[in-house]
């Protein structure tokens, strides 16, 4: 598409370092980066008990688990250092309180509608999600029945047979970035779950990256930004304009900021 930046080059190999990566930490809250095929908390079994909480709690004993990331995605993950923080993050992102920002790369070159007119080249994906029970732990569109989901996503590079997207969940439904990207015929490069043949041998990994957060600190009211480098690009993304504010307003007006550049 003109005006649009060539596709960055992907790394070779899409496989994230093991060691535990903390990008901010004070107090109260602590923000990781978790690599993709670690589970979040653990899983059933003696092999699934490896995980972000565990490596967080032999650091910090009084790590807990806020939200959680599919195993095969990597990015940002929050973890509180007390029940009290713990219960006021959660409110947050239930109430949509924190800004979240994805990057993916997807096979072909979606176009937003053509009667869109968002500001900053954003799109909108208004879908709605239920599980898919006869494939646990498969999620799948139903209009009758599911739950409301809605994405918003903009392109950011591409070579025209996979493009570069920024992504923002409107809200929080299982696998729902994966589920409509693939709905909108564009899957997720390395999705086994929701990608075809090609698209899932174009990938080793999910090439999907909690890339950044955005909300106010739970103590004391003042903005954290945080941001994730994304593992599986090699050459940094292209310059671009600011994105367009979120479709939120924090609950208190911050009192100080505190930024983590990649």
């Amino acid at each position: 598409m003109a005006g649009k930046r060539m596709l960055p080059a992907l790394a070779a190999d899409g496989a994230a370092p093991a060691d535990l990566v903390c990008l901010y930490a004070d107090d109260h809250v602590l923000a990781l980066d978790k690599p993709a095929g670690l589970l979040c908390v653990p899983g059933r079994g003696a092999d699934k008990q490896d995980c972000l909480s565990a490596r967080a709690q032999q650091r910090w004993p009084d790590a807990l688990i806020v939200h959680r990331l599919d195993q095969a995605t990597s990015g940002l993950v929050l973890m509180a250092r007390s029940p009290a923080v713990q219960r006021t993050l959660g409110q947050a992102f239930a109430a949509q309180q924190i800004a979240k920002r994805y990057l993916a790369v997807v096979q072909g070159c979606p176009a937003p509608p053509e009667d869109y007119a968002g500001e900053g080249g954003w799109a909108e994906i208004d879908a709605p999600l239920m599980p898919d029970w006869p494939q646990r732990p498969r999620q799948k569109v139903d209009h009758a029945q599911g739950k409301a989901s809605r994405t918003r996503w903009r392109m950011l590079a591409s070579d025209g047979s996979a493009a570069l997207l920024e992504l923002q969940p409107l809200t929080g439904r299982t696998h729902q970035l994966r589920v409509h990207l693939a709905h909108i015929g564009h899957p997720i490069l390395g999705d086994a779950l929701y990608a075809g043949a090609a698209a899932q041998a174009r990938a080793p990994r999910l090439l999907l990256h909690a890339s950044a957060l955005e909300l106010a600190h739970p103590v004391h009211g003042g903005v954290l930004r945080l941001a994730s480098p994304c593992p599986f690009l090699s050459s940094p993304l292209p310059s671009l304009s600011p994105p367009s504010p979120p479709p939120w307003q924090p609950a208190r007006a911050p009192a100080a900021a505190a930024t983590i550049a990649p």
